[in-house]
């Protein structure tokens, strides 16, 4: 993939399929969203992991673009892709702890 979805690709229930990619990676930030998905065992399915990493892609300055929060989430995606992470996000305590990290980054003086 290399540029945003044209005007003559297929639409799922109205958008894209950039635009549902997009909208799922940018929900990958939230910890409370990770949370629910390992709740629910997503994290489990082998095609669930691999679509964690085919969404890597995003990490492609043609792609980065589009997020609204690149930072946070590109850290998740990253995180995602180790096996322990996918099983720690159960744990409130991780969740607690990305919460934190994210707050600190945001607080943050800027460089």
């Amino acid at each position: 993939m290399d540029e945003a979805p044209n005007k003559s690709e297929p639409r799922y229930g109205g958008y894209t399929r950039f635009e549902l990619e997009l909208e799922f990676v940018q929900s990958l930030s939230n910890p409370l969203y990770l949370n629910h998905l390992a709740a629910q065992k997503w994290f489990d399915s082998p095609e669930s992991v691999a679509y964690l990493k085919y969404l890597q892609y995003f990490k492609e300055p043609n792609y980065i673009k589009y997020l609204s929060y690149p930072g946070p989430t590109l850290r998740a995606l990253e995180l995602l892709q180790q096996e322990q992470f996918r099983k720690d996000i159960i744990i409130p305590e991780t969740v607690n702890r990305m919460y934190e990290e994210g707050l600190a980054a945001s607080e943050a003086p800027p460089k």
